[in-house]
């Protein structure tokens, strides 16, 4: 039953609030028919099973698919997002000593995954795309710089074609974290094929979901095998010897191999993305084309508009209090809302206002003499601290409607003249 609320002397009708979510929604009888195929199989892992003669393929079908989606020659399924940025730091060699340049806004798992294999974290400045600032590695580089990691924040590409010449510049590697942006494109070329080694994650929150999981690309052998190797307690199996001649010697790497029972499901959610993608993209257009002309209204910038996957869209208000109240107005109306999405500062979270690891002497700041240092400061990063605490998400859902989307639109045309009034 709706509701007739009241605002400014207009009546609006108030509607259900839709389920958000993105692959999660679409799993249904394909997922379940390969997942079936796997448990008939009794071939859970990998690399054998039962008969010797019929080798399980769910990974190695889901890791070629994925690859020849998104146009790179290597792809290394692994156990998640967070897995897939070790692997790649694996692959690239990064560890004690070095420093690794990354947008001070992001997921806990970009800083994470740097300390664990050894490495410091050097965080930089971003802009209103929301993704690092071109400049950024050209000021914190050092010579100790061995990668930036480049994410591209929900959906939307960093600008790869001023980035990528700095850090060639620089000498050093590039790791685009496409862990929030699974088919972006950016100037027809996806998101994590651009630089020297891609990451994705296929959590549930995700386009492609696996429940946990994620994908390594790279058109690089000597990287593919490295992070083979990383993935897989050091080993090059038969499998990967057939798709590169190992050349590199063994070390000692983790164990983040993905499971046949996930790929399964990847696989089937990797042949629904198009439609998904086009679903997304057609109602956030709808969404942005009913608000754009609003007196006032700003909106993140987006490098390349049509590589954008949808996965929300975000208003940037003049302040703090009428971001807020945008969101608080907004949600009473039933639309889904949020200050931002699995991101925040590195330097305002716990994990980096300790400074510690998993030990005190794996720490890569334990020589410091005052923690937080310069560089780790919620001062020493003025351009993020005014973009990000005033702006409000709209998320696009895979089981939202045209009519959604026009209520959202419906929605912030209401209560904007009391927001910016």
């Amino acid at each position: 039953m709706t509701v007739m609320e009241k605002t400014n002397k207009k009546s609006f009708t108030v509607r259900p609030r839709p389920q958000t979510n993105l692959g999660a929604n679409l799993i249904g009888k394909e997922e379940e028919e390969l997942v079936l195929q796997v448990v008939r199989s009794k071939n859970l892992f990998r690399y054998y099973g039962i008969d010797p003669k019929n080798p399980p393929l769910m990974a190695a079908t889901f890791e070629k698919e994925f690859a020849q989606k998104i146009g790179s020659k290597y792809a290394l399924a692994v156990t998640s997002g967070t897995a897939a940025l070790e692997t790649a730091f694996g692959a690239l060699g990064v560890g004690p000593g070095d420093e690794v340049i990354l947008p001070a806004w992001g997921w806990i798992s970009c800083w994470t995954a740097i300390v664990r294999v050894g490495a410091r974290p050097v965080l930089a400045e971003i802009n209103d795309t929301f993704n690092i600032a071109p400049g950024e590695i050209t000021r914190l580089k050092t010579k100790n710089t061995k990668a930036v990691l480049i994410m591209h924040y929900q959906g939307v590409g960093s600008e790869m074609d001023e980035l990528m010449p700095e850090a060639r510049k620089a000498g050093i590697k590039v790791l685009e974290d496409t862990c929030q942006s699974c088919g972006s494109v950016y100037k027809g070329k996806y998101l994590g094929t651009i630089g020297d080694i891609g990451c994705f994650s296929f959590q549930y929150n995700k386009y492609i979901t696996t429940g946990e999981g994620g994908m390594v690309v790279t058109d690089d052998p000597k990287l593919y095998e490295r992070a083979v190797r990383m993935h897989d307690i050091g080993q090059v199996r038969a499998y990967h010897e057939g798709i590169v001649k190992p050349t590199e010697p063994m070390f000692a790497g983790d164990q983040f191999r993905m499971t046949e029972l996930q790929a399964a499901v990847g696989l089937a959610q990797l042949r629904k993305f198009d439609k998904l993608k086009a679903h997304c993209r057609r109602l956030q257009e709808k969404i942005i084309n009913g608000i754009k002309d609003l007196p006032g209204m700003k909106m993140r910038r987006i490098p390349d508009p049509t590589g954008d996957t949808a996965v929300e869209s975000y208003i940037i208000l003049p302040n703090i209090e009428k971001a807020d109240a945008l969101r608080s107005k907004l949600d009473a109306l039933n639309v889904n809302c949020r200050k931002t999405t699995g991101s925040y500062c590195h330097y305002a979270r716990e994990y980096c206002t300790t400074g510690l690891a998993h030990a005190p002497g794996a720490s890569p700041f334990q020589d410091f003499k005052e923690w937080p240092a310069p560089g780790y400061r919620k001062q020493d990063f003025p351009k993020t601290e005014s973009i990000v605490h005033r702006v409000v998400a709209l998320p696009v859902g895979s089981t939202y409607t045209d009519e959604d989307a026009d209520y959202i639109a419906n929605a912030v045309r209401h209560v904007w003249d009391d927001v910016m009034g």
